[in-house]
């Protein structure tokens, strides 16, 4: 079978790699309307070029199972943590667990919701779901108060489901109407139904493919000697990290970590997921050590990013020649633990962009960066230049960590004219990954510490962060006071794309 899948007459763009893959239907739960989603997507997928069995094979890669919605699954029966046993499997694969829903049990949901993270305090009872830890109102409110009361659910069904991808199926009877797609970040795009059910199964079937068409860019590499203590102690760029986290925690930039524990109780979760994901990483550039001093993962031991300390930082030197995870030197006398998992992304942002001179020596044009998952409400185009995507990242987003996201996130910044031209005035360069969040580059400005550039137009409004983030196609268009502002969905066929009506 041939490696690449090739997409025809689809009325959007889609990504050139996308793969040939073999996708397993696994009738987990007996229900119309998840009977009928099944077998929809497994069609789609065939007619995509995919091989589907039924059930899952040994050598399946993508799992397509069922739970019911509003029950808490025992996680001995969860998809996610008995697939692999089930079918000896020799590797993980991608599950996506489908849930069906009617319209009038999600509304009556949402409308709950929505009128609890209303409260001030919030009551502890509204958060009482079944299958879910005591500890779960505060990520729940926390999510909520970020994406509203659609994130607060997801994080409902996914711990009631023990499930990390998921399909909300939308539907009366057998008859979907819409289907939300959830994961790990908190995306929540809404695929309508009609008026084209045709249209609907391909795209949740593409969607699916993306994130199976690419991989994680985690295995870094130490490499070299350790850095002397005494080289550490001299340079300004860790004491400016933890400044620029004290900075953007006040400014209420990095949202709450996420830990399953607090949602639900899980014995084996360490087996298939982090027990916890941190929200946001940062990196500047260390003109000494020619590397980037970056945040570690979030994933490896709790990360509070405004309150760092010199342990949470890690040191980049490069990118592995096989494009699977960063090159990192450690540093003697400190704990090294491995950079966050957008390491590859921060350091290969630069590769198509130029140096310039600075202090004596050569540095890449953008100094510093910025992940978190926010968005952009508002921008100065006179200080601030937006960094659009290939136009498939719109339709067909792509998971974090991956080698998509990267590439995807050094085009666009090796696109954007403020860095490609280091005279051009503008300073910061941003672009937003859809369902994911902002990633903002700052240029070297003199007299400016890292990352201050970025915090001063966050202050004055140059640069308008917002908890929300566009699920789909967006762009900016100007507003009255001169700004760009955010502009939701591009003119093309509603039936490809429709915005979250419960956002």
């Amino acid at each position: 079978m041939p490696d690449t899948l090739h997409v025809d007459s689809w009325p959007t763009a889609v990504h050139p790699w996308l793969q040939r893959l073999k996708v397993g239907i696994w009738r987990t739960h007996a229900h119309p309307l998840a009977e009928r989603m099944l077998d929809g997507l497994a069609q789609a997928f065939a007619q995509l070029g995919h091989e589907v069995t039924d059930p899952p094979q040994a050598d399946t890669q993508v799992v397509i199972a069922a739970a019911p919605y509003g029950e808490p699954v025992n996680w001995r029966r969860a998809p996610l943590f008995t697939a692999r046993r089930r079918f000896g499997m020799a590797r993980q694969p991608y599950i996506w667990v489908l849930t069906p829903v009617t319209p009038q049990r999600l509304q009556a949901d949402l409308a709950h919701l929505e009128q609890a993270l209303r409260k001030q305090p919030p009551d502890p009872a509204d958060f009482a779901y079944p299958g879910l830890a005591p500890t779960a109102v505060e990520t729940l409110v926390e999510q909520g108060r970020r994406g509203g009361p659609i994130l607060a659910l997801q994080r409902v069904v996914q711990s009631q489901a023990k499930a990390i991808r998921m399909l909300l199926a939308v539907g009366e009877g057998d008859t979907p109407t819409a289907a939300y797609l959830f994961n790990l970040v908190g995306a929540y795009p809404r695929i309508p139904a009609r008026p084209r059910p045709d249209l609907f199964f391909l795209n949740l079937a593409l969607r699916i493919t993306t994130v199976a068409s690419t991989y994680e860019i985690t295995q870094h590499q130490v490499v070299g000697d350790p850095i002397p203590r005494a080289v550490w102690e001299r340079l300004s760029t860790p004491a400016a990290m933890i400044r620029a986290g004290r900075e953007f925690g006040a400014r209420g930039f990095f949202t709450r970590m996420v830990r399953v524990g607090d949602l639900v109780h899980v014995p084996v979760v360490e087996a298939s997921i982090s027990s916890q994901y941190s929200e946001g990483c940062f990196a500047t550039w260390e003109p000494e050590l020619e590397a980037l001093i970056a945040t570690i993962t979030g994933s490896a031991r709790p990360v509070a990013k405004d309150n760092l300390t010199e342990d949470e930082l890690a040191v980049i030197v490069g990118v592995r020649p096989d494009y699977l995870g960063a090159r990192v030197q450690h540093v003697a006398g400190k704990r090294n633990d491995p950079p966050s998992s957008e390491a590859v992304e921060m350091f290969d942002m630069d590769t198509p962009l130029p140096r310039i001179p600075w202090e004596g020596r050569r540095v890449p044009v953008a100094r510093s960066k910025l992940h978190s998952h926010r968005g952009v409400r508002a921008y100065d185009p006179r200080v601030v230049e937006f960094a659009p995507l290939q136009p498939a990242y719109y339709y067909f987003p792509v998971s974090c960590a991956t080698r998509a996201q990267a590439e995807g996130i050094r085009d666009a910044f090796g696109r954007a004219q403020a860095l490609r031209n280091p005279d051009d005035p503008r300073r910061i360069v941003f672009t937003v990954l859809p369902g994911h969040g902002v990633v903002i580059a700052e240029k070297w400005v003199p007299g400016k510490a890292p990352f201050e550039v970025i915090w001063e137009a966050m202050d004055s409004g140059a640069l308008q962060i917002d908890a929300y983030v566009p699920q789909g196609p967006f762009g900016y268009e100007p507003g009255p006071d001169g700004r760009m502002v955010l502009r939701e969905g591009p003119p093309v066929p509603p039936e490809m794309w429709d915005r979250d009506a419960a956002a």
